[in-house]
């Protein structure tokens, strides 16, 4: 008789044995790369939002309501966290924190209306109708405690027209102002009275001339790093002056802002990539350094040449190169390699020339990250693997220390033996691991 009650084997979208991870270890690498309801390359948006729904009651609360609070934090994810919560009320074991947690990862007030658009996504009929569902007493709590952190200008700057409004928020939860200034900006919002917020966005779609807003919104520095790097290629094409556009980058704060983010920017602003560059190079200055002799290893297959986002045109790719540039300006002695079907080793270039020899390196083609790893692997020399981890091949033990960085939310990884993982992308990748090593 054939024996069927055997283990299921694991395995990647590409056919390598993959590796099996604890509940709370697939919750964390769905999780961390997660635009939720956003389609990957393997798997499409709602498969990934069911796995989370089904893994949060197999993971304790505590470490659920911890995961939302870094994947909003040290991620910068928004409405992924917002799911997170919303499943954490569906459970007894989990309600608990859910107001705590949620006051927490809400940090703009459009997040208020995202959460109760989430909350309500599974009920029937029409929005108006799915509004009458309870919301549970937790999650009116924590909507309550979010709401009273926003002045006039943020709740101004995110009331915006939807399904969902900022003033439903407070009829549903009853919060309490906790002043008189601060109950009279909730009847200005309740009464639709409140001043617009003076943001790009509400100049733009008020109809004023866009190149006299872009330069009077340069001109008062009311532009932050991130909305100037966005409208770059919208200012070029209202006809604000290239050495304004110049000027406005050089003076720009870069403290918070990571190569990747030029990158990005640079696509569409292609002329401007000196002045771009010369700002990616002042984000890194002072930088923590990355000691010891380093071997970065950048997936380039196909899968990896998708972009982030629906809503956005950064590839998985271009968040490679943009570790990569930091790593080569912070690290003593750094080399960088790709990998698709084969190995290839980089030149030593730096910024916008180090991008252009990873991207062109080899074809985007298959992921044998086994054996990139067997042929780049080194004793004495940390290794740093950028990848979705889908491999053709079985990937073994580092020789030494080993960081495998997933950037997908596929189900099953790679890496067996003594690899740290680190799952999702985020601006602090090397400031982690520089910060563990010093306490190893």
């Amino acid at each position: 008789m054939v024996k069927i009650n055997k283990p299921q084997a694991v395995r990647t979208h590409e056919a390598a044995k993959g590796r099996a991870f604890t509940p709370e270890a697939q919750l964390r690498r769905t999780l961390m790369n997660c635009m939720l309801w956003e389609d990957q390359f393997y798997e499409d948006g709602v498969a990934v939002a069911q796995r989370i729904s089904a893994l949060v009651p197999k993971v304790k609360a505590q470490a659920v309501a911890a995961m939302a609070i870094e994947a909003r934090e040290d991620m910068k994810l928004r409405h992924a966290p917002l799911l997170l919560v919303r499943e954490m009320a569906r459970h007894e074991t989990h309600r608990g924190l859910v107001a705590d947690t949620l006051e927490r990862v809400i940090q703009r007030p459009d997040e208020l209306t995202e959460f109760l658009a989430i909350y309500w996504a599974d009920a029937l009929g029409p929005m108006q109708q799915r509004k009458k569902a309870a919301v549970s007493a937790q999650a009116k709590k924590g909507l309550a405690r979010a709401f009273a952190k926003f002045d006039a200008y943020q709740l101004a700057k995110y009331d915006r027209d939807g399904a969902v409004r900022l003033r439903d928020v407070l009829f549903i939860t009853h919060a309490k102002p906790k002043g008189e200034a601060q109950e009279k900006v909730w009847k200005q919002l309740v009464d639709g009275k409140l001043t617009a917020a003076d943001t790009w966005e509400v100049g733009l779609s008020g109809g004023a001339d866009k190149k006299e807003t872009f330069e009077r919104l340069i001109a008062e520095k009311k532009l932050g790093a991130l909305a100037l790097l966005r409208n770059l290629r919208g200012m070029q094409i209202a006809g604000v002056a290239k050495q304004t556009i110049g000027k406005a980058l050089d003076e720009m704060r870069t403290d918070r802002v990571l190569p990747y983010r030029f990158i990005a920017a640079a696509q569409h602003a292609p002329d401007l990539e000196p002045e771009l560059e010369h700002a990616m190079f002042r984000s890194i200055e002072g930088h923590a350094k990355l000691t010891g002799k380093t071997r970065l290893l950048v997936d380039v297959s196909g899968s990896m040449d998708s972009v982030i986002s629906g809503r956005s045109t950064m590839r998985r790719l271009d968040a490679a190169c943009g570790l990569a540039v930091l790593a080569r300006e912070i690290g003593e002695d750094v080399e960088v390699f790709t990998f698709s079907d084969r190995v290839k080793k980089v030149a030593a270039r730096r910024g916008f020339a180090l991008r252009d020899a990873i991207v062109t390196s080899q074809p985007h083609g298959g992921t044998y990250l086994g054996k990139a790893i067997a042929e780049v692997d080194q004793k004495g020399a940390r290794l740093i693997v950028f990848t979705d981890e889908q491999s053709h091949d079985r990937v073994d033990a580092p020789k030494g220390v080993g960081y495998m960085v997933n950037v997908a939310s596929y189900q099953h990884g790679v890496g067996f033996g003594d690899w740290r993982r680190i799952d999702g992308f985020s601006e602090k990748i090397l400031d982690w691991i520089i910060s563990s090593e010093a306490v190893d």
